[in-house]
């Protein structure tokens, strides 16, 4: 089982910006990023393949971007142009070579109007 370690969310004000942080134990094959609102299914924001080939979620396109430091098994969210909409509760999540998925604790991310 693979161990997830999250960190940067908190209270910013639309237009403001994040990062999100996470820090993986072992081989990771794919890193991303997963949000849930409440009353909402959890959904896709953005996911980086090893190799380097990226999914975004249409409503962050162009506004969050996904990165890693592979040799320190770190993928990071920079969030831009934050939105009310954004807010959610953020999971990282991690995949390795045999299907197996994990989940981090999740960190909380609230955007005001």
């Amino acid at each position: 089982q693979v161990q997830l370690v999250e960190s940067g969310g908190g209270l910013v004000q639309a237009g403001g910006s994040l990062r999100l942080s996470c820090v993986a134990s072992g081989s990771i094959f794919i890193m991303g990023w997963y949000r849930q609102a409440p009353g909402k299914q959890r959904e896709l924001v953005a996911q980086i393949i090893s190799g380097g080939s990226t999914n975004y979620a249409d409503s962050v396109k162009g506004r969050f971007t996904i990165s890693t430091v592979n040799a320190k098994n770190t993928v990071f969210l920079q969030m831009n142009s934050l939105k009310p909409e954004d807010t959610a509760v953020y999971y990282c999540t991690a995949v390795v070579v045999n299907g197996l998925r994990s989940w981090g604790q999740g960190t909380q991310v609230t955007v005001s109007s």
